[in-house]
């Protein structure tokens, strides 16, 4: 299978790269692909080290799957061009995620949905993932009312840049003397911004929350308060997440349910200070969850944490996750059977 990364040299198509090898992806022709600026840089995949290529020469290739993180522009122009030459495309871009032609996938909950007219295949925001893979099972069996999420997010959510930003400040270098992603010093700092502001006082990163969880769990009699902010952390994201439910439950049901949902790691156990922290998610594709407890404010509500890798589970490995299931249904060229048992164990 001749497989493309493109964005092959930032944060996620780096992990992409990885997640491909470590989950044992059937590649038998690797394209990395990147902007003109990045043309002729060396990768390694698989042992061997690669030229980056441009998407022209790249599409002329005809690879069978490519996995986007090159942003909105890029995917806009470029995805439906790779589609057009017999490519699956998984995109990790915010582009193509409300267009209703397209699916919005985590495999684990609605990878059921895929057929095989599906060219172009969304991958959703990293916090929306994290946030609704605990909650999904939970809404099949309670329904859910309303979710109020708080979400503490790290500066590799941004990219490379933001990345160099908090070191230098770490490294003492003053404020104006770098170049500055943010608008604020980020280190010993919680900024309240994520994206731009929109005319309804939410971020474009809010309501990105809002409606990827109407879209993948079917429902937009759901009420998403969101509140997203950067905070000075390398990796993982973190959410503080309360729901409301429709119906009464038992707290020993919900961790059960968790404890049998793939992808998702109960970590609670206060008496021994056991609680998910983004420190421990690094460089793991599950979502960890803990500091469950009733909301004493309503009369069927929870509140709990919720941490997860932002860059493998909310964007490298639910892509390669996506591309698997592709492969099962049969909607890729691979050795029969690949990619079988990997999508069992997601349930899907």
């Amino acid at each position: 299978m001749k497989v493309a990364v493109v964005g092959v040299t930032g944060l996620v198509g780096t992990r992409m790269m990885e997640v491909l090898q470590e989950r044992h992806f059937p590649v038998s022709e690797f394209i990395p692909v990147a902007s003109e600026r990045s043309v002729g840089k060396k990768v390694v995949f698989a042992g061997r080290e690669y030229a980056v290529v441009g998407a022209d020469e790249a599409i002329a290739r005809r690879p069978d799957l490519a996995l986007f993180s090159a942003g909105g522009g890029p995917s806009a122009e470029l995805a439906p061009r790779f589609a057009a030459v017999g490519c699956r495309v998984v995109d990790n871009s915010s582009f193509w995620r409300q267009d209703p032609s397209k699916k919005l996938v985590v495999p684990e909950i609605n990878g059921d949905v895929l057929g095989p007219d599906d060219r172009i295949i969304a991958n959703p925001n990293c916090s929306t993932i994290q946030m609704l893979l605990p909650l999904a099972p939970l809404h099949r069996r309670y329904g859910i009312r309303r979710i109020v999420v708080s979400t503490y997010q790290s500066v590799t959510g941004s990219g490379n840049k933001a990345v160099a930003q908090l070191e230098a400040e770490r490294r003492g270098e003053a404020w104006g003397t770098y170049p500055a992603f943010y608008p604020y010093p980020i280190d010993r700092n919680v900024i309240p911004h994520i994206d731009s502001f929109l005319d309804n006082g939410y971020t474009k990163e809010e309501m990105k929350m809002v409606n990827e969880t109407h879209k993948i769990l079917g429902d937009n009699s759901i009420g998403v308060s969101p509140t997203t902010a950067r905070v000075p952390v390398v990796g993982g994201h973190s959410e503080s997440i309360n729901v409301e439910f429709l119906r009464d439950f038992e707290l020993a049901d919900i961790r059960r349910i968790w404890e049998e949902t793939p992808g998702v790691t109960v970590v609670d156990d206060p008496s021994a200070n056991r609680y998910p922290m983004p420190l421990h998610s690094l460089g793991k594709d599950d979502v960890f969850v803990g500091r469950l407890r009733r909301d004493p404010s309503v009369p069927f509500g929870i509140n709990f944490w919720c941490v997860s890798d932002n860059i493998r589970k909310g964007a490298a490995t639910n892509a390669v996750q996506i591309a698997e299931l592709l492969l099962a249904k049969g909607f890729l060229p691979g050795a029969e059977g690949a990619g079988t048992e990997t999508c069992a164990t997601l349930g899907t």
